[in-house]
């Protein structure tokens, strides 16, 4: 018997697979799959069915993919507004046999409609689950988030609640697997650890402790949550069914010629963002390569051309690998010679960073300036300088044509990392008199304690 956890690194997406009796099942697989395949067949397993535990909206599922691969059944919820193209639908109190095992259906609505949970049984030790497939109802530390219908936002917090309870009844001894980790955009209160179980949640989830019914769907209401644009390419890929990966994840290296030549929508400096600020090729916007699945959802578009520009050819690696899973594949290629480039006289701009003497001196003397703050806005609520002003560095995708481009703006959020996106794009949206508050709120606290 064989249960293994396979995390997506970026989207903190943690994926499954369990089996016994030469059978193996998958729960949730990402786009790039081949793991399921070599972990099953090392294990001396045939993956004969693989479990959605919901249309997802930050990655494209592999379900499809898999099951290509494999001959497998994909299974899924029922969805009243489409049905998923490439999977059976199962419905409350299915079950499904895996070797010794024993996987039962709970239709679990809320987070979206077709949401369900997959109980675990050992059918050796039949009484008690032994554990439940979560998927985004219920996290380690937190449960899903219910903005995807906003027409509906109390109906569909009022269905997590009553979902959460039908997981709660299997029994304080079941393990919860769920589809996320700590870092993921479906959740904002996950802990760190990965492993729990319902009993252990039910003493110390802090939306467990919310008994009424109405609290919680006023709770759950009052949340503040983003949705990034690619929300949409991945709702419409996971109904459809997205198509394979690049058989090669590396982008192609790119000369410094090719990469004037190629006429990209896009260059994106995924370095660290201390190396964009210091130097970085005209037009190019600051990913840093560990920040690309929470943000290049906002500002890329389905089909458009990128160029990477990396320190090193692991960072290139990495990098598509995020963008692979979001379904960004037109990867023309990718650069490493900044430096060298300077070197040889190649043209660079900067990102000049300023401290708190400095933001302290023209909040209080400057003219045409603003300092920006690109925080989220339940961070933006706890402390804000005053004086500042609020979008979300997300936003700036469409907001970035409110600003004056003849205005002085000093870009801030927790640390000066999603401030350097922030003043990345608007340098690439033609921005010239834009810099970024270095340590941002995290020093301004350590000097006005």
């Amino acid at each position: 018997m064989q249960l293994e956890k396979i995390k997506t690194p970026g989207l903190s997406h943690l994926s499954y697979l369990v089996g016994s009796g030469g059978q193996a099942a998958v729960i949730d697989p990402r786009r790039d799959c081949a793991v399921y395949v070599e972990k099953a067949r090392a294990a001396g397993l045939e993956i004969t069915h693989i479990f959605e535990t919901h249309r997802n909206e930050d990655l494209v599922s592999g379900a499809p993919i898999l099951a290509a691969m494999t001959g497998a059944t994909v299974l899924h919820g029922p969805n009243p507004e489409q049905p998923v193209v490439y999977a059976e639908t199962v419905r409350n109190g299915d079950c499904f046999s895996i070797g010794q095992l024993e996987i039962r259906v709970l239709e679990t609505p809320g987070h979206t409609d077709d949401h369900l949970a997959y109980a675990l049984f050992d059918t050796a030790y039949p009484d008690k689950a032994v554990g439940v497939f979560t998927g985004d109802a219920l996290f380690v530390g937190d449960v899903g988030r219910t903005d995807f219908y906003p027409e509906r936002r109390r109906e569909v917090a009022g269905l997590l609640y009553d979902s959460l309870q039908d997981i709660l009844a299997l029994g304080d001894q079941a393990l919860i697997y769920p589809a996320h980790g700590a870092g993921s955009v479906c959740g904002s209160g996950m802990a760190e650890r990965e492993f729990s179980t319902v009993g252990h949640e039910r003493m110390n989830n802090p939306r467990l402790q919310i008994n009424d019914r109405e609290a919680f769907i006023d709770f759950k209401t009052s949340e503040n949550h983003y949705q990034p644009p690619y929300f949409r390419l991945m709702e419409r890929l996971n109904m459809e069914g997205g198509e394979a990966p690049p058989v090669v994840m590396r982008p192609r290296n790119l000369s410094l010629k090719q990469l004037h030549d190629c006429d990209a929508d896009h260059l994106i400096d995924i370095r660290e963002p201390m190396a964009y600020a210091s130097g970085h090729l005209p037009g190019s916007m600051s990913l840093p390569v560990n920040m690309l699945p929470a943000f290049a959802g906002w500002f890329i578009e389905e089909g458009q051309s990128l160029v990477l520009i990396a320190s090193d050819e692991e960072q290139l690696a990495t990098a598509m690998e995020h963008l692979v899973r979001i379904a960004f594949d037109n990867v023309i290629g990718g650069y490493v010679g900044v430096v060298p480039a300077a070197a040889k006289g190649e043209q660079m701009q900067q990102a000049p960073m300023i401290d708190t003497t400095e933001v302290e001196n023209r909040l209080n003397n400057a003219q045409n300036w603003t300092l920006l703050d690109v925080r989220d806005i339940d961070e933006r609520n706890t402390n804000a300088i005053e004086g500042s002003q609020h979008i979300y560095v997300g936003h700036l995708n469409e907001r970035w044509h409110e600003l004056d481009q003849s205005r002085h703006y000093t870009l801030m959020c927790a640390s000066g990392a999603r401030a350097t996106i922030a003043a990345g794009w608007l340098a690439s949206r033609g921005f010239e008199h834009i810099d970024i508050y270095l340590g941002s709120m995290g020093a301004w606290q350590a000097t006005h304690k």
